[in-house]
C-alpha cells in the first residue's frame, strides 16, 4: 500500500481531521541514516506529524520542526511542506533501548522529556511564524497535542505510531491528528475523547492494513466524515550539488584555496538525507574565480 495522507470534516465541520500512512517515508528515512529501532520511533513519529502538519497549510509553505528533550538521541530535526514530501534527522542514529512499561519501544527515555518543541513555518511571508513549547512527555504525540494546544490555541488530538521489525526496519507507522473547531459543543468532544480512549496504537492499526479513511472513520464514525482531499506522501529532500556549490562559494577565496592546497577536493554530505557530493580541484577552481567576482 502506497504512502499518502487524507483530509477530513467531522461531525458536520466542527472537526478538522487528517490522518496518514508513512511506512515507505520513515522507512526510507531508516535506510538512509541508520538509525537504530529507537531513533526511528522518534523520527518516524516526528516525521509523521510533520506532514500531516504542512498539509494544513497553503501554497508554497514550509515547516521546520526542532525537538530538543535532553535525551541520547540528541535533537531531532524534519522538514515538509505542503505536497506531501517530507524529510528529517536525528543527531544520534544509533539509539535503542529496550520496551518501556508498557510494551513499546521508549521514545521518551531517547528524546529525553526536559527540553522543547519548536515549529517554524515559512508562509511567504516577511516574517515566519515561530512557536516554542516545552516538551510534556518525550513520547511526542502528547507533545504535539500540547503544541497545538499552548502554541496555537486550537485543542487538538495527534496520535503518531511506528512498528519496527527485529532487524529495525519499518514495519508500520501513520498517523492522525484531529482539530476542534470553535463553538464545538462538548458533547462532541466528549464523543470523540471516548472513541480515542477506545482505539488500538495507530501502528499496530497500519500493520493490519487499516487505511487512514477506515481509521478516521473509526475514530469520527463513517456518517459523520466528509473526505476533502487526497494526495501522496513521500521522503523528499530538496538538496542538490548546486545548493551546495553555492554555499562553498559563500566561503570565500581563501577558504576555497586552502581546502585546494590541503586536500584538491571537496566532498559535502546532507544531514537531511545523507547523500554526498563531491568538487574536484577543477570545480574547486571555478568556485574560488565566482568567490573573488562577488567579492569585487
Amino acid at each position: 500500500m502506497e504512502d499518502y495522507l487524507v483530509r477530513a470534516l467531522a461531525y458536520g465541520g466542527k472537526i478538522r481531521a487528517i490522518a496518514a500512512r508513512t511506512t515507505e517515508t520513515v522507512g526510507e528515512a531508516q535506510r538512509r541514516h541508520d538509525t537504530l529501532a529507537t531513533a526511528t520511533a522518534a523520527l518516524g513519529r516526528a516525521m509523521t506529524a510533520g506532514v500531516m502538519m504542512g498539509s494544513m497549510m497553503k501554497g508554497d509553505s514550509r515547516l521546520t520542526i526542532k525537538i530538543e528533550g535532553g535525551g541520547p538521541i540528541g535533537a531531532i530535526i524534519v522538514d515538509a511542506n505542503t505536497n506531501g514530501e517530507v524529510r528529517g534527522y536525528v543527531s544520534n542514529p544509533h539509539v535503542h533501548f529496550g520496551p518501556n512499561e508498557q510494551g513499546k519501544l521508549d521514545v521518551a527515555r531517547a528524546v529525553g522529556k526536559s527540553g522543547t518543541l519548536t515549529v517554524v513555518k515559512d508562509l511567504g511571508l516577511k516574517e515566519k511564524f515561530s512557536g516554542q513549547v516545552p516538551l510534556v512527555s518525550g513520547e511526542l504525540g502528547e507533545d504535539f497535542t500540547y503544541y497545538f494546544a499552548a502554541s496555537e490555541q486550537v485543542p487538538s488530538a495527534v496520535g503518531l505510531g511506528v512498528l519496527v521489525n527485529p532487524d529495525h526496519s519499518v514495519r508500520a507507522a501513520g498517523g492522525f491528528i484531529l482539530q476542534v473547531m470553535p463553538e464545538t459543543p462538548e458533547s462532541v468532544v466528549a464523543d470523540l475523547e471516548n472513541r480515542i480512549k477506545g482505539l488500538p496504537p495507530v501502528s499496530t492499526m497500519i500493520e493490519k492494513g487499516v487505511s487512514p479513511e477506515d481509521l478516521l472513520k473509526k475514530i469520527a464514525g463513517e456518517g459523520e466524515l466528509k473526505f476533502l482531499e487526497r494526495f501522496p506522501v513521500r521522503f523528499a529532500c530538496s538538496c542538490s550539488k548546486e545548493k551546495f556549490k553555492d554555499a562553498m562559494i559563500s566561503l570565500g577565496g581563501e577558504e576555497l584555496q586552502s581546502i585546494i592546497d590541503e586536500d584538491g577536493f571537496a566532498e559535502t554530505q546532507c544531514r537531511f538525507c545523507n547523500e554526498k557530493y563531491f568538487f574536484n580541484r577543477e570545480e574547486l577552481e571555478e568556485m574560488k574565480a565566482a568567490a573573488q567576482r562577488k567579492k569585487q
